[in-house]
């Protein structure tokens, strides 16, 4: 079965935030909710929801004309529409009453077939499926999504002994491939595997911050990065989520854990959590939580306070000025798992009491709470942006000296920790992953159909060409892969020697090698030129180098542009300015959806140099003939030109002098960074596979572009216009004195200079403007603060 509508009952935070992600996959939605007592409008609840979506940031909707997608309703007048839905997901309240009301009413409804799934996160699918038909339990199963579902890319399904196998594939086909998660099955015990494993370390992590008299910023310092873990650690995490939803977790896991289960053990009741709550301090969404800004800082300052614990009592005193903790055992974190937990200061003897509990909880799950240890690590992973999941840890440490440790310890060492031995629960062989099974055997790391990862290639081959700041890697079928390795995926000459050996050893595309794909899996893409490397050049006045880098990106992108095989970017998470670039550059672009995009220079003091000015000119020039062309029919008519003086100069300089940043590829396509006929993988693992299915495609009788011989621009004119228009923002102020000096060098590049509107210029040109009103302004003192503020602090400097 295909799923071509779905329909999300329930429309708070989680209902919404799920109809929003399948709306940004391009599926109608029917959101329905209750009908509150005397409303006027009988929708209100849909409706509002989607309202503050579009208002919300981060952003639900990965474009706001997604929002057009879903359709309001309630649960007393629109009933009949759950009969056009293929899909019907369940998002009441957690009352096991509630669910089994509202399922009798979509069974009433609902056509054969259809697939009926909860989002709870609390109740067992044996309870939800009591007294149910037989047709609606062979048609259901529980989809647990994470907040907010749009970024959270796990999805744990947990079906019954009676749901039907093809139902559960369309599911699973369906979050995977249309939107984009990692799904991962799970049992149906308590909390299944996520929120099983997260309450028992933020519980454990609690229990030993008060216990051993830990402040709280030395818990977050070294339960974050140093163990691979997001900076919000476990306080602010908790902060993050709601201080009350702590106890609500706690009591519904009470409810159902066995009796023997070791959260049981460490549970414990703080009155102080009773008290935050009570006083309004719950986290984020409150006055403050373990965290707070002071209220009483001076008018126009902030001041971080942080919550000095004590089991028994909870008062405003009780916050200070926080403090940022220098500890041995944070540095640690860059030798490794092992190096933080054996480090002899206050946050080492922590991390191992948290993680020793936490790790050995976790093994002793397996296969309770799922088939093997590779669902638990890559729900963790999926599921909290944790680095590594439970089993990677524990091999980093060892599981030998885990063993030991905690025997050591007085702790009971897990069966499966036991059975591993001196071994690894993950281990490579003839370049394949495998991990340890429960009978005792290590098992192949299979990848569904259609998913190509990197780091596999990486297992079981060397690269082809290789550089300071560059890989080129064989991914098969004649494909080269070039990825980037430098700190933030930053591009500098490695890079571009990278890119002329590939394009040498590809050669006409004829031979061993056909096409190419840029593609890395780093958090992001490409941040953009190297400015550490810049603000070191600059501050030593070598200045004909950083030319040779500007003309260098130039020559190389060209060269791709222009190449005799396909060129196609699969870009993810941020590409920024010469980032962005290289998008600008690429036959085709086949990005992930979280792709955050933009031309943001100007935001160092600089303009994109390496060909992004006289792109997006092109881009917006030829918007303006394709909708001339619409208009005319395709008729050219003698009184009116296809392209304007100043319409595109106009949108593209907008785009570039504001550094607008795409924050979706689809917004991506709306602002011309990405072309109409690029494409969008939704889940991050297909990407690879997607962009090099792409680029055989495109091999097949490729034919390069033909260079741009004849560019119409405004020159002097143009340029006016467009100072004028920043003069006028600067009067306002909304515009900086250096805002105006960058902009005016914008304006340059895409009037042309002294070019004139009768008689069209070179793309050549516009490099060569570009490298020169790039080269003025980096000699600038202006510029030069910029670039020294955002390396500093990473944020632009308003000067």
């Amino acid at each position: 079965m295909t799923i071509k509508k779905v329909a999300v009952i329930g429309a708070g935070v989680m209902g919404s935030g799920i109809a929003a992600q399948i709306a940004n996959a391009g599926v109608p939605v029917v959101l329905l909710d209750i009908v509150p007592k005397d409303a006027e409008d009988r929708n209100v609840i849909a409706k509002g929801a989607i309202a503050k979506m579009l208002k919300a940031d981060p952003a639900p909707f990965m474009s706001k004309r997604n929002a057009k997608l879903i359709e309001v309703g309630n649960l007393e007048d629109d009933l009949e529409k759950l009969s056009e839905c293929d899909w019907i997901v369940e998002v009441v309240l957690e009352d096991l009453n509630i669910k089994h009301a509202t399922y009798e009413k979509i069974e009433k409804h609902r056509k054969k077939g259809s697939i009926v799934t909860s989002n709870t996160s609390t109740i067992p699918l044996a309870k939800l499926a009591e007294g149910q038909s037989e047709s609606f339990t062979k048609d259901f199963m529980i989809t647990h999504f994470f907040n907010p579902p749009r970024y959270m890319r796990l999805l744990e399904i947990i079906v019954g002994d009676k749901t039907r196998t093809n139902a559960v594939k369309t599911i699973e086909e369906f979050c995977d491939v249309r939107l984009g998660k990692g799904v991962v099955h799970c049992k149906d015990t308590p909390g299944f595997i996520v929120n099983r494993l997260l309450v028992f370390w933020m519980q454990s992590a609690v229990n030993h911050a008060i216990a051993d008299n830990v402040p709280i910023e030395v818990a977050d310092a070294v339960m974050g990065k140093p163990i691979g873990v997001p900076k919000t650690a476990v306080f602010g995490l908790i902060d993050l989520v709601g201080v009350d939803l702590m106890p609500y977790l706690s009591t519904s896991m009470l409810s159902s854990l066995p009796k023997d289960d070791a959260y049981r053990k460490i549970y414990q009741d703080y009155p102080f959590v009773s008290q935050m709550i009570k006083a309004g301090y719950n986290g984020r969404k409150g006055k403050g939580g373990f965290y707070r800004l002071n209220p009483d800082a001076p008018k126009g300052t902030k001041e971080k306070q942080t919550l000095e614990l004590k089991a028994d009592k909870f008062d405003e005193a009780q916050y200070r000025k926080s403090d940022k903790p220098k500890l041995e055992s944070v540095s640690a974190g860059r030798k490794g798992l092992r190096a933080v937990v054996e480090t002899d200061d206050q946050g080492g003897h922590y991390a191992w009491k948290v993680l020793s509990e936490t790790l050995s909880y976790a093994a002793s799950l397996v296969p309770q709470i799922a088939d093997s240890i590779l669902e638990i690590d890559q729900a963790m992973k999926l599921g909290t942006n944790w680095k590594f999941g439970p089993f990677e840890m524990i091999d980093q440490l060892g599981a030998k000296w885990f063993a030991d440790k905690l025997a050591d310890a007085g702790m009971g060492v897990p069966e499966l920790i036991t059975k591993v031995g001196d071994g690894s629960f993950y281990k490579v062989e003839d370049g394949q992953q495998q991990y340890f099974g429960t009978d005792g055997k290590y098992h192949k790391v299979e990848r569904g159909e259609g998913v190509l990862l990197l780091k596999d290639i990486k297992l079981a081959s060397e690269p082809v060409i290789k550089t300071g700041s560059a890989s080129v890697w064989n991914v098969g079928d004649g494909v080269l892969c070039v990825e980037f390795t430098g700190k933030m995926n930053a591009l500098d000459e490695e890079v571009f020697t990278a890119y002329h050996k590939a394009i040498k050893l590809i050669g006409d595309g004829s031979g061993e090698y056909k096409a190419m794909v840029i593609y890395n899996e780093g958090s992001h893409f490409s941040a953009g030129a190297n400015l550490g490397l810049a603000i070191f050049a600059m501050n030593i006045a070598m200045w004909p180098q950083i030319e040779s880098l500007v003309s260098g990106g130039q020559k190389v992108y060209k060269a791709l542009k222009y190449a005799p095989f396909p060129v196609v970017s699969a870009p993810s998470g941020m590409a920024l300015g010469g980032g962005c670039e290289i998008l600008l550059h690429s036959d085709h672009v086949q990005a992930h959806a979280e792709t955050y995009t933009g031309l943001v220079e100007v935001g160092v003091g600089l303009i994109p140099g390496w060909g992004g000015c006289k792109e997006m000119l092109l881009r917006f020039q030829e918007e303006e003939k394709e909708n001339y062309d619409k208009a005319t029919g395709g008729k050219q008519l003698w009184f009116s030109p296809k392209v304007t003086p100043m319409g595109a100069v106009r949108k593209a300089f907008e785009t570039i002098a504001l550094a607008k940043v795409a924050k979706s590829a689809q917004e991506a396509k709306e602002f011309k960074y990405l072309k109409a006929s690029d494409d969008i993988t939704m889940n991050r693992d297909r990407l690879l596979f997607d962009a090099k299915q792409k680029a055989l495609t495109l091999s097949k009788d490729y034919s390069a572009p033909e260079p741009v011989e004849e560019i119409r621009v405004p020159g002097p004119s143009g340029k006016m216009a467009l100072d004028l228009a920043v003069a006028d923002l600067r009067k306002s102020g909304k515009a900086t004195p250096y805002d105006v000096k960058v902009s005016s060098a914008v304006a340059t590049v895409l009037s042309g200079g002294d070019a004139d509107w009768t008689a069209p210029i070179h793309e050549n040109d516009l490099y060569e403007l570009e490298r020169k009103e790039f080269m003025q302004l980096i000699r600038h003192e202006g510029t030069q603060k910029r670039v020294e503020h955002m390396l500093a602090t990473g944020k632009p400097l308003r000067n």
